[in-house]
């Protein structure tokens, strides 16, 4: 198929060989994708028992069509295996120039298998595979290894895990350019299990188009569609920008999500750094908005460093304002730390607002205390190391949650929330719920996107909607879900993908897929192949054995939130349950997941069996 290789490099580290994995043409045809391949791959390949961190654990890096092309919201790729959390498959994107340089490499993608004898790292250097010994890089943290394998490298793009990762500890991400994470589902655990310290990447292959000159054409007009106002001012202050406007309306998650707004918002506010501590901005490959922060700064006598870049809006949350914590160079150190560590910073606040609630609670003797930057700091080094009560909760903050009997956990299928109040938001609510891939805020539509007269005239969402109602959300939440899944299979940036509005996209996106694969969709195809992809990651999670049982919120959220823009709402564990059960009938699912018929209506005909009913 034009705009694809359509191969990806196999690489066996427990027997040093590396070969090639040809892609079918079945798959291209009907996965399209980088995520929809990846996951079609990772179906055909594990099963429903292995254990994450076992030598049968598969790792892929996977690209799309437009990774290599220089589009603008194509500077990212996608990092997926079974999650540590879950113990099923899920993914993670992530931005920079790695993913650029894997387009560009001779191949679609990375397929990561076994166990070396001993640390290694692969290099996928103009097209040519190779394992090399890292026991000199073992111990070493993100930005020292980058440094070192960038120089024996040169051009190289580097992505590696810290000592998190080579601990096994579960919230551990894969850190690329320094300062990009593929973090949510523990993927740097994976690494780590793998005696696998970091993959480099460089390459100068294109990728053949079906019509080039129509592609640099549409490729140009598509980068003006970001020259407004609006995306102006979002490169200024970056996603940062939303911590004051969230907390207005009651949709900043605060004190371990017991409250939506931070009295002390404006302190941590992408406003306030860039006033204070904002050292520079910096993008991904094509990508003119440069959203993201480069911050430069001290604390506890420690350098904050522009190489780390700085603190994104949930990291400005998970270890702000849900740690009640408005000291914005102690979260500018915490998101450094994470990042040379080599973890998580959703996942790290969440887990450290939790130790803050328990230790208020009397549950653990731990002495950190509700905004103790310093503590934040500590407690992020002792879950990398797993030292004293770091060591639980790298283990899983669920099952240390369910060992003191608490029940303020903030996590769905093992996952830590992300920085999104579902109370206020509560289509995202049902989202949460019903991922296969636990808590995540990147796979469907935020209910103040809603808020316009005519959201999607093109979906046929022709009126706004209420962000406090359940009732009328289930059918919503699946469209745009699907609308999303296409989106993130193309592996492109959520950012730039505008789902709702008169900036709505999707037409100019299907043109650009055209003009570089001679596939034409409609509009009803590319939601199929939404839907399509999004069965498979259900497909995943039904294998390894959840039901829509598992699909529930925490019970905070039947509570009604007591102040600010979100205040008297909740979530009732009932209305929740019966929207769930709507949602499955949308999409076609038993309690199981897709029904043999919904596979066959979605073309799916070669994955009848994979679910045992």
């Amino acid at each position: 198929m034009y705009g694809s290789f359509g191969r990806y490099v196999d690489v066996d580290l427990s027997s040093g060989v590396c070969g090639d994995y040809e892609i079918p043409s079945l798959w291209s045809a009907r996965y399209f994708g980088g995520r929809g391949i990846a996951a079609r791959l990772l179906l055909q390949e594990l099963n429903g028992d292995t254990d994450p961190l076992s030598p049968h654990n598969i790792l892929v890096f996977a690209t799309g069509p437009f990774q290599g092309t220089g589009l603008l919201g194509a500077g990212r790729h996608l990092v997926m295996g079974l999650s540590p959390k879950t113990r099923s498959v899920a993914g993670s994107y992530v931005g920079g120039y790695f993913g650029h340089k894997l387009g560009k490499s001779g191949y679609d993608g990375i397929i990561i298998r076994g166990k070396a004898a001993g640390p290694v790292y692969l290099t996928l250097i103009d097209g040519q595979p190779e394992l090399h010994s890292a026991a000199d890089l073992w111990g070493k943290g993100t930005g020292e290894t980058e440094t070192i394998l960038t120089a024996r490298h040169p051009n190289g793009r580097v992505a590696s895990i810290g000592i998190a990762g080579e601990n096994l500890v579960q919230m551990a991400c894969i850190i690329h350019d320094r300062s990009r994470a593929a973090g949510r589902p523990g993927l740097g655990a994976v690494m780590g299990s793998k005696q696998l310290k970091a993959v480099v990447v460089s390459g100068n292959k294109d990728k053949s188009f079906y019509d080039q000159g129509r592609f640099l054409r549409e490729r140009t007009n598509y980068a003006k569609l970001f020259l407004d106002q609006g995306m102006k001012t979002f490169g200024e202050y970056g996603t940062a920008a939303g911590i004051i406007p969230l907390s207005d309306m009651g949709l900043l998650p605060t004190k371990n999500f017991q409250e939506g707004t931070f009295d002390r918002a404006e302190a941590i506010s992408g406003q306030r750094l860039s006033d204070t501590i904002l050292d520079g901005r910096d993008g991904c490959v094509g990508c003119p908005i440069r959203c993201k922060r480069v911050v430069r700064t001290t604390f506890a006598s420690e350098d904050v460093l522009p190489e780390f870049g700085g603190p994104e809006y949930e990291t400005l949350a998970a270890l702000g304002s849900l740690c009640l914590n408005g000291d914005l160079a102690s979260i500018a150190l915490a998101n450094q730390l994470c990042n040379d560590y080599g973890i998580d910073t959703i996942s790290a606040g969440v887990a450290i607002a939790f130790l803050m609630e328990a230790q208020e609670k009397g549950l653990i003797d731990e002495p950190i205390l509700w905004g103790d930057g310093k503590g934040i700091v500590s407690l992020i080094s002792k879950i990398a190391r797993r030292e004293g009560i770091g060591d639980s909760i790298a283990a899983g903050l669920a099952a240390y949650a369910s060992e003191i009997g608490a029940d303020f956990c903030m996590t769905i299928k093992g996952v830590e929330l992300p920085m999104h109040e579902p109370r206020g938001k509560q289509g995202l609510g049902i989202s949460y719920a019903t991922s296969p891939r636990g808590a995540t805020h990147m796979e469907g539509i935020h209910d103040t996107m809603l808020s316009s007269e005519t959201p999607s005239p093109e979906l046929g969402v022709t009126h706004s909607y209420d962000r406090f109602s359940l009732a009328d959300k289930p059918e919503i939440v699946k469209l745009y879900e699907d609308l999303r899944s296409f989106s993130n299979s193309l592996i492109l940036c959520v950012l730039t993908t505008r789902m709702v509005g008169p900036h709505y996209n999707y037409p100019q996106i299907r043109s650009l897929i055209e003009a570089v694969t001679g596939i034409g969709l409609t509009q009803q195809e590319m939601i199929e192949i939404g839907a399509r992809n999004y069965a498979l990651l259900r497909l995943h999670a039904a294998r390894s054995g959840y039901t829509m049982d598992d699909d529930m919120l925490p019970k905070r959220f039947s509570s009604p939130l007591s102040r600010g823009g979100s205040a008297g709402h909740s979530i009732s564990r009932e209305d929740l349950r019966s929207a769930v059960e709507t949602y499955y009938q949308a999409r076609g699912y038993d309690r199981l997941g897709p029904t043999d018929a919904t596979l066959r209506e979605l073309g799916m005909d070669d994955c009848l069996g994979v679910i045992s009913r």
